[in-house]
């Protein structure tokens, strides 16, 4: 009896020890997985904001070409283009604590917990 007890005890500490390292496995995967997505994220992220920084250049420099042939000046054209810009600033600044902050923060919250949904509704799919 007392080496059934024993070998009951050995058992379950052997399984309790499979478990917290199955346990361990588990959460450096999914902390890997997590990275990989974020690391994913943020180069196609990045690689769409570089693509529309790069066709907002060129469009402002279009624009400013045109302007300069309609005004006459180059001088004129671009200087246009600068005080549109200006003013766009002044206006976001005045607005940013009001609107634009927390919609950002609103979207990157939902984004984050999308992708966590759909991490969960995989597991639970398996």
């Amino acid at each position: 009896m007392e080496e059934q007890k024993e070998k009951d005890i050995e058992t379950i500490f052997l399984d309790a020890k499979a478990y917290i390292d199955t346990r361990i496995e588990y959460t450096r995967l999914s902390a890997v997985e997590k990275g990989a997505k974020i690391f994913a994220d943020l180069i196609t992220n990045g690689t769409v904001i570089i693509c529309f920084m790069l066709a907002f250049l060129f469009g402002t420099f279009t624009l400013a070409l045109f302007l300069s042939d309609v005004l006459g000046s180059f001088t004129r054209g671009f200087g246009c283009v600068a005080g549109i810009y200006i003013i766009l600033a002044i206006i976001i600044y005045l607005i940013k604590d009001k609107f634009m902050e927390p919609g950002l923060v609103n979207l990157l919250i939902r984004k984050y917990f999308d992708k966590v949904a759909d991490k969960d509704d995989d597991y639970e799919d398996k």
